[in-house]
C-alpha cells in the first residue's frame, strides 16, 4: 500500500512507480478523502443537516451524479493553511440528472473551513458554471458557507466576481436555482440574488450582508439570525426567498418540481407530459359560473380559478408568502407548462402596491426568458393610494410591471374576472401591452374607476342639487351608479372596440384558454435589434 499522509497526498519521494501502483494511488487517495468525509458527516448530521454529497444525491437522479475536481485542493500557506488541505476543498461539483434531464451542481460543504470561499473553492465552482452555460443545462447551487475564507485574503475574494460575472453571464441562457441550506452571509449572498429562484429551509437558513454582531455593534440594533435573514424573513418581508420549505427534504423536493416546468434552455421548450383534456365544457368548469360574488366588495379566492384551468388543478406557487395581492406559479395546460399571474382579492382586495408589482414583473420576465406562457388573471380595483407607496417609489417600480408585459415575446391570454380599474388594468396583460388573446367574463368591469368614485366626480353638482332641495340623495345617487355601471363599467364597451377579444362565461375559460395556447404554440415575435433596455429599476 502506497504512504499517504492526513490530506490523502503522497509524501515526497515516495511517488508510486508502475501501473498497477499508480492505482493503488489513487485507491488510497479516494479512500483518505472519503474517511475525511465521513468524520465530517457525523457533525453535519448532529447540526439536523445533510452532507453536501447527500444533498446532491438527493437532488439528482439515483445513480446518475458525476463528480469534478474531487482531488483538488487550496495553495494557500497562510496562517497553518498549509497543515490543513482537505481534498475537494470544501465545495463538492458536478453533473446529473433531474428527472432524466442533465443539470450541473454544486453544494457547499460547511464541514471545511465552514464553507467559507478561497481561490480553489470558487475556481471550482465558476469551472461548472462555465460546464452548465457552455452545453446549456440547468445550474442548481447549494449555499452553506460562511462567505469569504479570511485566511487567504484577496485571492479568495475575487473568486466572488468570478461567481457574479457567470451569474450575469447566464441569466436567462440557462435556468439558475439557488438552493440556501446553511448560512451565506456577506458578499456571497450576491450570487443566490442573481440567480432565478432561491429556496430556502424554515429554521436552517439565513442570508444577510451584515451579521447581527456587526449591526449591533454599529447601530445598537439588537437582533438576532432567524430575524435578521432567515426564511421566514425573505419570505414574508424581504422578497429574496421564492419558496420557505419545511425542512431540507421539502426544499430539495421543490427545486426538482421548479425544473420540470423550465428548460434547458433559452434555446430550447420546456419538457410536455401526454395530457389529454375535454374542450367541452364539464360539470367542474361550471362551477366558475357561481365564483364571483354579486357584491363588488366580498372577495373570492382567485387560487380556484386558476386551478380550475390548469390541470389536474396543479399550480406550485412562486413566492406564495410575500406580496400576497398577486399570485404567481406554474402549471400546466394539457400537458405544456404555463406561468400564472393573478390579483388575489382575498388579500388587500388585489390592488397592486410596489411588491406585487415587482413580483409578478419578475415572474413575467422569468417566463419569458424561459419560453413559458403566460396566464394573467385579472381582477384590480387600481394602484394602491398613499404617501408610503408614492415616496417609495411606485411610479418607478411599477413601471417595472408594463415593461415586462410589453417587452414579452412568448405567449400572453388574459382574462378579466372582475374589476379592471384605471392603470391597473393596462399595466395587468392589456391588449394594448402586447398580450395574444384577451378574454372576460360577463362579470368584468372595465373601466377608469368604479361606478361609485366616477358618479361622486362627474355628479358632484346634480347631487349636490337634490341636497340643497331636500331630496333623497342617497337614492339619487344609486339611481346616477346604476345608470353609469350601465353604460361604461361593463365588458360590452371593451368588447364592441376589440379591446377583448371575447366575453364567455366563466365556465368556458378552461377550454377558451387551451384553444388560444394551441394557436400561439406557433407564435413568433421580436424585438427591435438593440443592446438592452433600461428598465426602471
Amino acid at each position: 500500500m502506497t504512504t499517504t499522509d492526513q490530506t490523502g497526498a503522497t509524501p515526497p519521494g515516495t511517488a508510486p512507480r508502475g501501473t498497477a501502483a499508480r492505482l493503488a494511488d489513487l485507491a488510497d487517495r479516494t479512500r483518505a478523502a472519503e474517511a475525511a468525509e465521513q468524520a465530517a458527516a457525523d457533525k453535519q448530521h448532529a447540526r439536523g443537516k445533510k452532507t453536501a454529497r447527500e444533498r446532491i444525491e438527493a437532488l439528482l437522479d439515483p445513480g446518475s451524479f458525476t463528480e469534478l475536481d474531487a482531488l483538488v485542493r487550496h495553495r494557500s500557506t497562510n496562517f497553518g493553511l498549509d497543515k490543513k488541505r482537505i481534498p475537494g476543498d470544501g465545495v463538492v461539483t458536478g453533473f446529473g440528472t433531474v428527472d432524466g434531464r442533465q443539470v450541473c451542481v454544486y453544494s457547499q460543504d460547511f464541514t471545511v473551513f465552514g464553507g467559507s470561499l478561497g481561490e480553489v473553492h470558487g475556481q471550482k465552482i465558476t469551472k461548472v458554471m462555465d460546464l452548465a452555460l457552455r452545453t446549456g443545462v440547468p445550474l442548481v447551487g447549494i449555499s452553506d458557507g460562511g462567505g469569504a475564507r479570511i485566511q487567504e485574503g484577496v485571492a479568495g475574494l475575487t473568486q466572488f466576481a468570478e461567481i457574479f460575472r457567470r451569474n450575469v453571464a447566464a441569466s436567462g441562457v440557462i435556468p439558475q436555482i439557488s438552493l440556501i441550506l446553511g448560512p451565506s452571509a456577506g458578499g456571497a449572498v450576491y450570487s443566490p440574488a442573481l440567480t432565478d429562484f432561491i429556496v430556502m429551509a424554515d429554521g436552517t437558513s439565513n442570508m444577510f450582508i451584515t451579521g447581527p454582531d456587526v449591526i449591533r455593534a454599529v447601530t445598537g440594533e439588537d437582533v438576532g439570525f432567524e430575524e435578521l435573514g432567515g426564511a421566514t424573513t425573505h419570505s414574508t418581508r424581504s422578497g429574496v426567498a421564492h419558496y420557505m420549505a419545511s425542512d431540507e427534504d421539502d426544499a430539495i423536493d421543490y427545486v426538482r418540481s421548479l425544473l420540470s416546468y423550465l428548460p434547458q434552455n433559452n434555446l430550447t421548450d420546456p419538457p410536455t407530459f401526454p395530457h389529454e383534456a375535454p374542450l367541452e365544457v364539464t360539470e367542474d368548469d361550471e362551477a366558475l359560473d357561481a365564483i364571483v360574488p354579486d357584491s363588488d366588495t366580498q372577495p373570492y379566492d382567485m387560487r380556484t380559478v386558476v386551478e380550475h384551468v390548469l390541470d389536474d388543478g396543479v399550480l406550485l406557487e412562486i413566492q406564495p408568502l410575500y406580496a400576497q395581492n398577486v399570485l404567481i406559479g406554474f402549471g400546466h395546460v394539457e400537458g405544456h407548462p404555463v406561468g400564472v399571474v393573478a390579483n388575489q382579492p382575498m388579500a388587500m382586495a388585489g390592488t397592486l402596491d410596489i411588491n406585487a408589482a415587482e413580483k409578478a414583473a419578475r415572474f413575467v420576465r422569468t417566463c419569458d426568458a424561459f419560453n413559458v406562457p403566460v396566464l394573467t388573471f385579472v381582477d384590480v380595483p387600481g394602484f394602491l393610494p398613499g404617501t408610503d407607496q408614492e415616496w417609495n417609489g411606485i411610479i418607478r417600480r411599477g413601471a417595472k410591471l408594463i415593461y415586462a408585459y410589453a417587452e414579452a415575446t412568448v405567449p400572453l391570454v388574459t382574462v378579466i374576472t372582475r374589476k379592471a380599474y384605471g392603470g391597473a388594468y393596462i399595466v395587468m396583460g392589456s391588449k394594448q401591452l402586447g398580450a395574444d388573446v384577451n378574454l372576460a367574463w360577463p362579470t368584468a368591469q372595465i373601466a377608469v374607476m368604479g361606478a361609485g368614485g366616477a358618479v361622486n366626480i362627474l355628479q358632484r353638482g346634480a347631487l349636490k342639487t337634490v341636497a340643497d332641495a331636500g331630496g333623497d340623495v342617497e337614492a339619487e345617487r344609486r339611481r346616477l351608479t346604476a345608470e353609469y355601471e350601465e353604460a361604461i363599467v361593463n365588458p360590452w364597451d371593451a368588447a364592441d372596440r376589440g379591446y377583448v377579444d371575447a366575453v364567455i362565461a366563466p365556465s368556458q375559460t378552461r377550454s377558451e384558454i387551451t384553444r388560444a395556447l394551441r394557436l400561439l404554440r406557433t407564435k413568433r415575435a421580436s424585438l427591435p435589434p438593440k443592446k438592452h433596455g433600461n428598465i426602471p429599476l
